[in-house]
């Protein structure tokens, strides 16, 4: 019987297939031969301390017409999965925290879970690179406006962003003379009310935010460069950046030689570093992107390292 590979994503309907990380893991699965499965966060429970799931079994194509045709879903004891791999979208909000500890139980009946759920809990996106000071751009993460904004009038350049956001939302750019800077802290912060950051801005953006994609804390050799386009000061391809795959250059290795021993020890096994010039700006590890931009321009196979990483076989 072949093992089976559960993917937690969000609706797999509303998946922009050409580009979708999820829909390519899922499709290395199934060209390996392994058996999958479809839930969403709504889809778990716990039944007499036993994690469970309420999972379709699925199957994809690489058609941007018809990429999935779903059974009828079926609850099942989540200890006969082989392995989960997490790809639901932030905000990391208080369901996705308790999917988190029912998906621990699971782990620990033996399922291996991608990315390990303490892993998550304790890697937000954006605080996560405090991790690596030696890698940073000058930054402050407060609530307090006042503070904020002396960090703005130190640097006169500053982006700020909310520390739940993906895809380049609730990011924000401003100047020390910035009329407007008193109300982007207040928006940032809720008026006071919740923790935000702000970075020195990095005129390097101009020529792209790199992610750079690890398998068990081992860089790809080829990142996805986001360039910012027109007006946008945001390179996020969700902005409207442009994509442009290059190889990692020296100090890119260095950073990722700094960040990989410590994303294999928290069950990391695949993470997207956003590195803007020379400092490291975000380690994503909910469901990092770019697998197919980067495979498409390269004849790589990223899902497919990942997977040759996984104690999982049809």
């Amino acid at each position: 019987m072949a093992s089976t590979v559960a993917v937690l994503m969000d609706p797999i309907e509303r998946i922009s297939p050409k580009k979708d990380t999820s829909l390519a893991l899922m499709l290395e699965a199934q060209r390996r031969g392994l058996a999958l499965r479809y839930l969403q966060i709504g889809d778990l429970a716990i039944r007499d301390g036993r994690p469970m799931a309420r999972m379709a079994a699925v199957r994809v194509a690489d058609d941007p017409k018809r990429w999935f045709e779903l059974e009828a879903p079926q609850w099942c004891d989540l200890a006969e999965v082989s392995v989960v791999l997490i790809r639901k979208d932030p905000p990391f909000n208080g369901e996705y925290l308790y999917a988190t500890q029912i998906l621990e139980l699971a782990q620990q009946q033996g399922v291996q879970v991608v990315n390990s759920p303490q892993g998550l809990r304790d890697a937000n996106e954006k605080l996560a690179a405090l991790w690596f000071p030696q890698c940073l751009p000058p930054l402050l993460v407060s609530s307090d406006r006042k503070l904020l904004r002396e960090f703005v009038d130190q640097h006169q350049h500053a982006v700020g962003k909310v520390l739940d956001g993906m895809g380049g939302s609730n990011v924000f750019m401003t100047r020390a003379e910035d009329p407007n800077l008193g109300v982007i802290l207040d928006t940032l912060t809720d008026s006071g009310r919740r923790f935000a950051m702000v970075q020195r801005y990095l005129p390097e953006i101009t020529q792209g935010d790199k992610r750079i994609l690890m398998v068990d804390g081992e860089p790809v050799e080829h990142c996805l460069a986001r360039i910012p386009q027109g007006r946008e000061f945001r390179g996020n391809l969700a902005q409207g950046g442009r994509g442009e795959v290059r190889e990692l250059d020296e100090h890119d290795r260095w950073i990722c030689a700094q960040v990989g021993p410590e994303l294999r020890r928290r069950g990391l096994r695949f993470v997207g570093l956003d590195v803007i010039g020379r400092y490291l700006t975000e380690v994503n590890v909910t469901s990092p992107t770019c697998v197919r931009e980067i495979d498409a321009a390269t004849g790589g196979n990223i899902a497919g390292r990942l997977f040759d990483r996984l104690e999982v076989s049809a």
